[in-house]
């Protein structure tokens, strides 16, 4: 068996699990599930983004961050950074900018990074 190093751990954690729906029928018909459990419909999965705006100019943060809402991505990890400007223009931009009305929520996860819910734009 394959030991599992940090990285591989640590791109298990910041990944949806799909699982695979062939496997799933598969396992359901073996263990005859279908008179135990009904069957559902297939859950919807929602695609989860990481946008690291280290490096980024205030400019360039903008686009990144109206490209992401625009993206059709409902969740998100926003990285500012712990310091700097962009995590006070960041605040800014949620509370009092055009691109407001496209956040749902805005969880900070720590002093640099903040988890967002993001609106399906009105293209």
């Amino acid at each position: 068996m394959k030991k599992l190093s940090d990285a591989d751990i640590n791109d298990m954690a910041n990944t949806v699990f799909k699982p695979d729906t062939n496997v799933v029928k598969q396992v359901r018909s073996e263990l005859r599930l279908s008179t135990r459990i009904p069957q559902t419909k297939t859950a919807q999965y929602t695609e989860r983004a990481v946008l690291d705006l280290h490096q980024y100019t205030q400019e360039q943060a903008w686009d990144a961050i109206n490209n992401l809402i625009h993206s059709g991505i409902r969740n998100a990890t926003i990285i500012t950074g712990a310091s700097g400007i962009l995590k006070i223009k960041f605040q800014q931009w949620v509370k009092d900018s055009i691109i407001s009305a496209y956040f749902i929520s805005v969880t900070p996860i720590n002093n640099g990074s903040f988890c967002v819910r993001l609106k399906k734009p009105a293209d």
